[in-house]
C-alpha cells in the first residue's frame, strides 16, 4: 500500500509512519517542523525514519495547498492526517494557527481526496473535545457541543468537515479522538516528559491544583499507532476513542516517576487553568468491537520506557524547552 502521512515528524505520525514502513509499505511523509514546541525532538523522530526504503519525505505546511497539490502526482491507498496544532493552553494565546493547521489545513487535504479519488481519510482528533461536563467513561455518543479552548473547538470543526466530506462524497473517514499520548520521544510540552526531565534535572515540577483533583487517561504510543493502522480498513464514517480505560491520578504519575528516576520531585502548585479538563477516561468498547484493539502496554511499562529512552538522550533532552 502507498500512504500520505502528514505530521511525520510528530509524536504519533512518527510512530506510524515506522510502523508502515516495517510493514513494507511506501509512505509520503509530509511535516512542516514548525515550533510549536521544541523542534529538536522533532528532527531527533525524523532522523529515526530518514534513509529507510520507501520513505519520502516533504517539508511542507498542509495549510499550502497547492504545495500540497503537487504530492498527489500519484495514487494514494489513504491520506492520514496527524498534522495539527494541539495543545490546549497555547492555544487560547494564539486561536488563530489552531484554525489555520487543524480546520483550513484538513480541509485541504479532504478536497483533495475528493479531486484525486483518495477513497480512505483518517483524522486525528482530541478527547479534548468532550468539555467538562460528560459522564466518564467518556463514549463517542457524548456531547462536543461545549469545547473549552480553541484547540478543541478547531478539532469539532475539522471533524464536522470530514463528516461533510464523507455524505457529499462517499470518502471512508475514520476519525480518532487520542487521549494523552505518551512515551519515548514524546512531547515536551506534555506532562509525561515534562516531570520526568523537571525531576530527573531538579527542576521545580508545576501542579495544577492539588494533583489529586485531575487524572488523566494516558496512552502509549505505540498502542495509538497500531490503533490507527488498524483505522486504516473500510468503515465507512467513524469516531473512535483510543485510550487506555485506566486514569491515573497526577500525582501518582509524579510519585512513579520519582520511584524510576531514583530523586524526589520539588512541587510547585499553581491555579487550574480555566482550559483544562479535570478528568479524562476513555469508553474504548468501540474500537475494541471495530477494530479489535485494546491497549497493551502498562502505565508502568510506558513511563519505564520513556525514563529510559531520557537517560539514553539526556544529552540533549535535559534541554528541551518544557513551556
Amino acid at each position: 500500500m502507498k500512504y500520505l502521512v502528514t505530521g511525520c515528524a510528530g509524536f504519533i505520525g512518527w510512530k506510524v509512519t515506522e510502523f508502515l514502513l516495517e510493514a513494507g509499505h511506501t509512505v509520503v511523509g509530509v511535516d512542516n517542523i514548525n515550533a510549536a514546541y521544541d523542534t529538536q525532538v522533532k528532527q531527533w523522530r525524523l532522523k529515526q525514519l530518514e534513509g529507510t526504503p520507501n520513505f519520502e519525505f516533504h517539508r511542507s505546511d498542509i495549510c499550502d495547498r497547492d504545495a500540497l497539490q503537487k504530492l498527489f502526482n500519484t495514487s494514494y491507498d489513504a491520506v492520514i492526517n496527524l498534522a495539527a496544532r494541539a495543545g490546549v493552553r497555547q492555544s487560547v494565546e494564539n486561536p488563530w494557527v489552531y484554525v489555520d493547521t487543524n480546520v483550513t489545513g484538513t480541509l485541504n487535504l479532504l478536497e483533495l481526496c475528493r479531486e484525486f479519488d483518495v477513497q480512505k481519510f483518517v483524522l486525528a482528533s482530541t478527547s479534548s473535545l468532550y468539555g467538562a461536563n460528560n459522564p466518564l467513561p467518556l463514549s463517542e455518543e457524548a456531547n462536543t457541543d461545549g469545547p473549552l479552548s480553541p484547540y478543541a473547538a478547531s478539532k469539532k470543526g475539522a471533524e464536522s468537515l470530514c463528516h461533510s466530506y464523507h455524505h457529499l462524497y462517499g470518502i471512508d473517514v475514520t476519525i480518532f479522538r487520542f487521549f494523552t499520548v505518551y512515551g519515548p520521544a514524546g512531547r515536551p510540552d506534555m506532562s509525561a516528559f515534562r516531570f520526568v526531565q523537571w525531576i530527573s534535572e531538579g527542576k521545580p515540577v508545576i501542579v495544577y491544583g492539588d494533583g489529586k483533583q485531575s487524572s488523566r487517561d494516558y496512552t502509549y504510543l505505540e498502542d495509538i499507532a497500531r490503533g490507527v493502522i488498524a483505522g486504516l480498513k473500510p468503515l465507512k464514517y467513524e469516531v473512535i476513542n483510543l485510550g487506555s480505560d485506566s486514569p491515573i491520578v497526577l500525582i501518582d504519575t509524579i510519585r512513579l516517576i520519582e520511584e524510576l528516576v531514583g530523586k524526589e520531585a520539588e512541587l510547585s502548585h499553581q491555579p487550574f487553568h480555566p482550559a483544562d479538563v479535570r478528568a479524562t477516561w476513555a469508553d474504548i468498547r468501540k474500537a475494541e468491537k471495530l477494530l479489535g484493539w485494546r491497549p497493551q502496554v502498562t502505565f508502568r511499562e510506558g513511563i519505564t520506557a520513556l525514563v529510559e529512552w531520557y537517560q539514553e538522550n539526556r544529552d540533549w533532552a535535559k534541554d528541551l524547552q518544557t513551556g
